[in-house]
């Protein structure tokens, strides 16, 4: 036969065994309510995490391109701050006769009495050269 035999042993049936078996029956009882109960947190916390996590990462996701967005409409106020002093310094040479007179004569060939004007081929190709 085999070297484990199953053994016929019986229980004594006293109060004291009762008492002892109800106790572990309630012990076990106790343990599998503690299981299911933590269990159940830790379930909760790692949904909760989950939700926290995905929360954070859009969040830094939103931040990273406001960030962007924000570096980009610096440069381009920049840009336009650049744009407004020299419109504002055009308008103050546009208060000035003598720049008016110079800008007549040279973008619509107006000219003073007695002034001839020639167009010179050099003229020109300093005009395309510097296009």
């Amino acid at each position: 036969m085999s070297a484990i035999r199953k053994r016929n042993i019986s229980k004594i049936q006293t109060n004291y065994v009762r008492q002892q078996e109800k106790e572990e029956a309630y012990t076990a009882k106790r343990k599998k309510r503690v299981v299911r109960r933590l269990s159940v947190f830790f379930v909760l916390v790692a949904i909760l995490s989950y939700f926290m996590i995905s929360s954070l990462i859009s969040q830094s996701y939103t931040i990273d391109r406001m960030q962007s967005q924000k570096a980009q409409l610096d440069k381009e106020l920049k840009d336009l701050k650049g744009q407004e002093n020299d419109l504002k310094e055009e308008v103050v040479k546009l208060n000035d006769d003598e720049y008016i007179a110079k800008l007549a004569r040279k973008d619509y060939f107006l000219s003073k009495k007695g002034e001839i004007i020639f167009n010179l081929p050099e003229d020109n190709e300093k005009e395309n050269i510097s296009e």
